[in-house]
């Protein structure tokens, strides 16, 4: 192939990958498979193999793979990044509201208020559309220059699709779920732990080894624009065209029409804030007209066109009554304090997790201890520090037991690692947590399989790991407390109803570490069985989206243990659903890719769109020129309108009924 061509389909290849990164990172709306997806860049890659003149550092195979730094560059910022004022009242608000309309002799003032997320602050530089610079903001005139850790951000565009000069100005964050993957993995090697997202995404950010960047999964929310230097009329002009170019801005945006609008939209997302997947810490309030902020001006330090309204911390005072240890599926040891029960964020606190030893010994806990807690979201509280000036003397010193407290076999801390563990696979504590794991809503839904029955299941020896599940039969289920024949037929029949339930859940419910739903259903769509997913080696699911080098080994140390081998062929001689539907039998669909909009009369949403995976086609979020057909329900939404602009094939549901020959 010549230069010419080679260019000509390496530029079509980064149009389309650019494209589809922005559908996937920032929009959440993929439009096609991973498979598909992976064939672009590695066609993309072997193109700049064959043709390396035509490598450029805005192409999305150079997102990854610098050398690693000795130290980050200082660099200056054109324009200064300032800090905000606090607010921490309505009264306080009302203060800065009324010095913005005697400065600018208005009645009333259009705000813009923004979730304000508790990240890293970070400058990029655009120069004709490319990514020139990425920097933090250090102390705002200037920073470090952490372009090629940036890079990594997968919703941080490279290229954009105008050439224009812009620079934008973000947090970096770190989702909370993945917050949490993050230090569970951490723990589990012995590493030390992040003390919370913010320190994790920084961390993260200023890795001098861009390739360990890559592997957390950061995220980013643009909020403010220079457009060749300057701001466009209104901040939520800049904000909308932002989202054109490409940058991802939070959804959660509104103009307000005064400071009371600011005031109801403060207050509903201080109820509404322990929902969000990534932290935020109070709310920013900007005048909307850019020509005011001209005429307001700042302070040495701060804007008096914006101010930050701070929330109160989610935290509350509390006593430790006690420190018990629990056993996990994976035999790790956690101490759980056990808490004078305390109002936190809309909830009775009656324990808070402690981690590990060290993080007991780090903090100076103590049973009898006053103590700070704090809740995020609906996760398990931690204790944010001991108050040690209310001690009395009577508190206690707690020591990590030497033996299991469920089985009694020796617990060991591997030299270098911050968890300690039960020795004994076979511990009723972990298999108990399996089971549950097995047996829960978004696994194989095994309806009135509860904690308290699988516990005494498991203690009068009816089974020995949730692939015995099946073998029960009704008169073994009646052997248990308060089980009289109905309820123990209903126990039965949870148990057999469940053995066809989507291969992504089944892939959930065998609890490979560090995999849940999503990943699951990745895998599910990328292997259409469990023979060809447990033959799958780190390196081939690597190459998978999403999917690193932890999630990976975990993957292919799970189906490499004999044990979950033999539970594996247990479940299949029980007859549970080990493939994809579309795995077998007729494909009438394939290669087609469906959208359904508005409600459904004959089949729920879910049901409908595994019926079209298990004929082979795919199913799509968003409508678009490569979607064949959008099925129409009750009440369609903007899909609908959609498909007829781009003259796409519209079904009702029972033309769709037809097709399938439901």
């Amino acid at each position: 192939m010549g230069n010419k061509e080679a260019k000509k389909q390496i530029e079509n290849l980064r149009r389309a990958i650019r494209h589809h990164d922005h559908l996937y990172y920032v929009l959440d709306k993929p439009e096609i498979p991973d498979s598909e997806y992976d064939k672009l860049y590695r066609k993309l890659l072997e193109l700049e193999k064959a043709h390396p003149d035509l490598k450029s550092p805005d192409s999305p195979t150079q997102r990854v793979g610098a050398p690693p730094l000795k130290e980050f560059r200082s660099v200056a910022h054109k324009v200064r990044l300032m800090s905000l004022d606090n607010a921490m009242n309505s009264e306080e608000l009302e203060d800065f509201d009324r010095r913005v309309r005697e400065g600018l002799g208005e009645d009333r003032i259009d705000y813009v208020a923004e979730l304000k997320i508790d990240g890293l602050a970070v400058s990029l530089v655009y120069k004709k559309g490319v990514l020139v610079r990425g920097a933090t903001r250090g102390d705002g005139t200037n920073g470090e220059d952490i372009t090629q850790n940036l890079k990594t951000v997968r919703s941080v565009p490279l290229k954009l699709d105008e050439e224009i000069d812009i620079e934008v100005r973000g947090e970096v964050y770190l989702p909370y779920d993945d917050f949490l993957k993050l230090n569970q993995d951490r723990e589990e090697k012995g590493e030390p732990r992040f003390a919370n997202p913010r320190n994790a995404a920084a961390g993260s950010v200023r890795q001098l080894d861009p390739n360990i960047s890559a592997l957390r999964p950061l995220d980013i929310f643009c909020y403010f624009g220079l457009v060749d230097g300057r701001e466009l009329k209104t901040h939520s002009e800049t904000l909308e065209y932002m989202k054109k170019l490409g940058f991802k801005v939070n959804p959660n945006i509104r103009l307000c029409r005064g400071i009371r609008d600011v005031v109801r939209y403060i207050e509903g997302w201080e109820i509404k804030r322990g929902k969000l997947n990534y932290e935020i810490d109070g709310i920013v309030v900007k005048v909307n007209d850019t020509a005011a902020w001209r005429k307001l001006g700042a302070t040495s330090h701060a804007p008096r066109w914006a101010i930050a309204f701070k929330y109160p911390p989610i935290q509350a005072g509390s006593v430790i009554e006690d420190i018990q240890v629990q056993v996990g599926r994976t035999g790790a040891i956690t101490p759980v304090a056990y808490l004078k029960p305390v109002h936190l964020a809309g909830v009775v606190v009656k324990r808070a997790t402690l981690h590990n030893e060290d993080e007991i010994k780090r903090k100076g806990i103590r049973i009898g201890d006053h103590v700070v807690v704090q809740r995020a979201g609906d996760v398990i509280p931690e204790i944010v520090k001991v108050i040690k000036e209310k001690r009395s003397g009577g508190e206690k010193e707690f020591r990590m037991p030497k033996k299991c407290p469920v089985c009694g076999s020796e617990i060991v801390r591997p030299e270098g690692e911050a968890v300690a563990r039960c020795t004994n696979a076979a511990c009723p504590a972990q298999v108990k947590a399996r089971i549950r794991l097995f047996t829960m809503k978004q696994a194989m839904d095994m309806e009135g399989v509860g904690e308290a029955i699988i516990d005494q299941m498991v203690e009068k020896g009816l089974i020995k790991d949730f692939a015995d599940l099946y073998s029960l039969g009704k008169e073994d289920v009646m052997k248990l407390e308060r089980m009289a024949g109905k309820s123990a037929q209903n126990v039965i029949d949870a148990i057999q109803g469940s053995r066809d339930r989507p291969f992504e859940r089944v892939i959930f419910a065998l609890g490979i570490r560090n995999v849940g739903g999503h990943t699951s259903s990745i895998l599910a769509n990328r292997y259409p069985d469990i023979g060809k997913l447990a033959s799958a080696t780190k390196e081939d699911l690597v190459k998978i989206r999403e999917i690193g080098p932890i999630v990976a080994e975990s993957i292919e140390d799970f189906f490499r243990e004999k044990h979950n081998q033999k539970i594996i062929e247990k479940l299949k001689k029980a007859g549970v659903r080990m493939e994809s539907k579309a795995s077998k039998g007729p494909q009438p669909l394939k290669g087609m890719t469906f959208v359904f909009t508005g409600g459904l009369q004959s089949l729920s949403r879910p049901e409908a769109e595994d019926l079209v995976r298990s004929l082979g086609g795919m199913i799509s979020s968003s409508v678009s020129k490569n979607v064949d057909r959008v099925v129409v329900g009750k009440d369609p939404g903007s899909k609908f309108d959609k498909a007829k602009k781009l003259g796409i094939i519209t079904i009702t549901e029972s033309e769709f009924l037809k097709q399938v020959k439901k």
